[in-house]
């Protein structure tokens, strides 16, 4: 008999909220439109589905671009009191949870770990491939005979955060026995890597990467975090993968290493400007791939939303249990 197929599974971390913090139970709305798999999801943790109006209690934003509707429903509707955002970052929304850092309500949950294991998976597959000089060797039109290529067995690899996606790449690392190194805001160490170092410290540990991963949040504090002089501390064999935000990398320097071959290469499935305009210079440079910010599918996608949903609103009518709580101060 044939297995069943795995499937991406969710990296879930909950907040039980203390009574005085859970958003009052009741029916929940989906807009800016409906979705059926995502109103089977809201029913599936028990939940009346209604059209947005004065009962809805919880509401499930399924735009990631329509910020200023989503401003307008909670305007119009004060008593919705948790909204549920589409996606793992929540950058696009950051003007609109400014605008709530201070209310306890509503209660903010984004999709963040959800997934992780779609994301991490491109990752390894960017870090693999600029190592083995892919984006050279897919170019080529002529057999090439110089011989180039580095493993990822026991390299050390940095990687900027300490979320879902973070955690499911150190997973898929161990098997080539890398040397981990976790930059990240706070200083609590993370399990299973050689040392986790704060932000602060980056500049310590980048001289020594091999592979450097970003994959932090956007916020004001990550702002071209990698920038030209953190470019030019790395080695010349190391590669930079980044799939968090383009904004974590300062393009134009990120453009000048390459054409240089101050760094071996860069993967990036997310850019600044985003889309990257036609004839940019990273476009078509062998030492780069470029991904149209597409780690994850709606196809890939959808089944993990749609759990974080049903887990969420079980949490709305029982115990507080949430996942993927943002905290609209923060910005994450």
């Amino acid at each position: 008999m044939t297995a069943p197929t795995r499937g991406h599974r969710a990296t879930t971390t909950t907040v039980s909220l203390p009574a005085d913090r859970r958003p009052s139970p009741g029916p929940v709305s989906l807009a800016p439109r409906e979705n059926p798999r995502f109103v089977d999801a809201v029913r599936a943790g028990g939940a009346t589905v209604v059209p947005l109006g004065d009962e809805t209690r919880g509401l499930i934003w399924l735009s990631y671009t329509d910020t200023e509707g989503l401003a307008l429903a909670l305007e119009r509707h004060p008593g919705i009191e948790w909204v549920q955002l589409p996606y793992a970052g929540v950058d696009a929304f950051s003007d609109l949870l400014a605008r709530y850092a201070d209310s306890p309500r509503p209660l903010w949950t984004s999709a963040k770990g959800a997934f992780s294991e779609p994301v991490a998976e491109h990752a390894l597959m960017l870090v693999l491939s600029l190592l083995r000089v892919v984006p050279s060797r897919v170019q080529a039109t002529s057999w090439q005979t110089e011989q180039r290529g580095l493993s990822l067995y026991g390299r050390n690899v940095v990687i900027v955060g300490a979320g879902g996606i973070a955690l499911e790449l150190v997973r898929l690392l161990g098997p080539f026995e890398t040397r981990v190194t976790i930059v990240r805001r706070g200083e609590t160490p993370v399990e299973g890597v050689e040392r986790t170092v704060t932000v602060d410290r980056i500049d310590e540990v980048l001289p020594e990467a091999d592979v450097v991963v970003l994959a932090a949040a956007a916020t004001s504090g990550t702002s071209r975090l990698l920038d030209g002089p953190r470019l030019a501390s790395l080695k010349p064999t190391a590669v930079v993968v980044n799939i968090a935000r383009g904004d974590l990398v300062d393009t134009e320097a990120l453009v000048e290493a390459v054409r240089a071959e101050r760094i071996w290469g860069a993967g990036v499935d997310v850019t600044s400007p985003e889309p990257l305009p036609d004839g940019h210079p990273l476009w078509g440079d062998p030492r780069v791939i470029v991904t149209p910010h597409q780690a994850d599918t709606p196809e890939m996608t959808a089944p993990l939303l749609a759990e974080r949903i049903t887990h969420n609103v079980r949490a709305l009518l029982g115990d507080g249990d949430f996942a993927g709580v943002v905290d609209p101060a923060d910005g994450y």
